[in-house]
């Protein structure tokens, strides 16, 4: 069958704030989609993907008119479900007989409401590189979707809804995802100053999540399956996959890469055992890395590693079931310098119970830990939490989708103003990004026409978080969904790329 995957068109500008958007832009290999794909071009399908990031809403059309697809798949997240739902309804349009399946965050947390759009024909709510195999082949055989797991779907007036698909737990089964669809790879770049080499390839070694942060969506969301790990052999097979590819650097976006210790010292002496010629960043929780695996990572290749700090309040981390300290965040941070890596540390505003001194407090924390990065977001509540599910007691949310995004104030607790979150993010990069220390330490660290381009980049965007006022309110950010009804709180985001599933 001709099949089509569609991450429906978007701007950066209806992401990020105008005035900042050079800094924080980033194009993400979208992974879940390209699993789906290697699973469908491997079961003998035929799989064409439109990335909306590249192309505009005309120019998808144009595509989809020109291929015909049997079957189109549209990816979501919160914020892009009212494209993906404009999307759906012009290209039945066009293709009246094509079978139209969203899939992503966003789908996956509401399901069947997904459905109240005439123009989708199904819904994919997890494990999508099998239920979507499956699936399409049930139609290429003409037979109904009835028993196929993970899917919610139309039949005549009715929505049937199928049982949860079981969660893989033997990932190494799974073919790499399918990056030969991605077409110029040098377009798929993090933000300025947040990798060292290019084209970058993005790598998930694991699955899911033990913790339980309230803001977190899984789709095991009673955690009861935990991280399902790949086998340090799988991982670096892709690796190698990659490096042919002619990557450079990778990026792995696991929840945590050191969820379990002794597998990722594993992954770092193998790969500095293969004297593979890369540069890669991680991410990890403060209270599961220590200096002994950081200088692993280094000596391996790694430059850069992120630690989930998030607040600079011991009671808000408590809130949201962090279940770290302010003093595990601060040996992390050290250790990590004294290995020699780059540290960055992303920091939310708008916690469940927080005040706006508390968001003082976690800018003073910042500027005290003196990462070489430091972002400041707005907590998200993403249909699928218990954030979400639990806001009469948390806070308020906003109807606007387009808030969904960690930078509009989607939530606000009780204990703040919706106004002061913006406020807190916009002192918290004066704050952070101005101090002479850490402007000088820039300024030395140049070492490269990327270090300059990347250093000209962020100073651009402190000048205009110095110079105007609001950057981060919402009239300096486009709407996409105003008219948009929110869904009640009843209703079930993963912050990364899932399955488009």
């Amino acid at each position: 069958m001709k099949c089509v995957l569609i991450i429906p068109a978007w701007q950066p500008e209806e992401i990020f704030p105008t005035k900042t958007a050079a800094s924080q832009i980033n194009y993400w290999q979208p992974l879940g989609t390209l699993y789906v794909a290697a699973a469908l071009l491997r079961a003998g399908h035929e799989v064409e993907f439109l990335n909306g990031a590249f192309l505009s809403r005309e120019e998808i059309l144009k595509a989809v008119a020109k291929s015909c697809p049997e079957f189109v798949g549209l990816y979501s997240t919160t914020f892009g479900w009212p494209k993906a739902r404009q999307a759906a309804e012009e290209i039945r349009s066009l293709l009246p007989n094509a079978f139209t399946v969203v899939g992503g965050p966003y789908p996956i947390a509401v399901r069947e409401k997904c459905l109240d759009c005439a123009f989708i024909d199904a819904v994919v709510t997890g494990e999508g590189e099998l239920t979507v195999v499956e699936m399409v082949d049930r139609l290429v055989a003409g037979e109904s979707l009835s028993g196929v797991a993970g899917v919610v779907y139309r039949h005549g007036d009715a929505v049937v809804s199928n049982p949860l698909r079981p969660l893989v737990t033997d990932l190494d089964r799974m073919d790499f995802p399918a990056r030969q669809l991605l077409g110029e790879t040098g377009r798929y770049i993090p933000p300025p100053a947040t990798y060292k080499r290019k084209p970058v390839a993005v790598v998930m070694t694991s699955r899911g999540c033990n913790k339980h942060c309230i803001y977190c969506f899984q789709i095991d969301r009673q955690r009861k399956s935990g991280i399902r790990y790949r086998s340090i052999d799988n991982v670096m097979a892709e690796i190698e996959v990659c490096l042919s590819q002619g990557y450079r650097e990778i990026k792995f976006i696991d929840e945590t890469l050191a969820g379990d210790y002794d597998r990722a010292m594993r992954l770092a002496h193998e790969i500095n055992k293969r004297g593979l010629d890369f540069s890669w960043f991680a991410s990890a929780r403060v209270d599961q890395v220590d200096k002994p695996l950081l200088q692993a990572f280094k000596k391996a290749g790694c430059w850069a590693i992120l630690l989930g700090a998030e607040s600079g309040v011991q009671k808000s981390l408590n809130t949201i079931r962090k279940g770290i300290t302010l003093d595990q965040t601060r040996k992390a941070v050290a250790a990590a310098k004294e290995a020699g890596l780059k540290v960055f540390t992303p920091f939310l505003f708008g916690l469940p119970g927080e005040t706006f001194e508390d968001g003082l407090e976690t800018i003073r924390f910042a500027c005290e830990l003196n990462p070489d990065v430091a972002n400041f977001h707005s907590v998200t509540p993403f249909p699928g939490t218990e954030l979400y599910d639990g806001l009469e007691k948390y806070g308020t949310v906003s109807e606007d989708l387009s808030d969904y995004t960690y930078q509009g104030a989607a939530f606000t607790p009780h204990t703040m103003k919706r106004g002061d979150i913006a406020r807190l993010r916009q002192m918290a990069f004066r704050s952070f990004y101005s101090r002479p220390r850490f402007l000088l330490r820039r300024l030395f660290g140049i070492r490269s026409l990327h270090d300059l381009r990347a250093a000209f980049t962020g100073i651009r965007s402190l000048f205009w978080i110095w110079l105007a006022g609001g950057v981060f309110q919402k009239s300096d950010c486009r709407s996409i969904s105003a008219t948009l009804k929110p869904l009640p709180v009843s209703h079930c985001e993963k912050r990364r790329d899932a399955a488009i599933s």
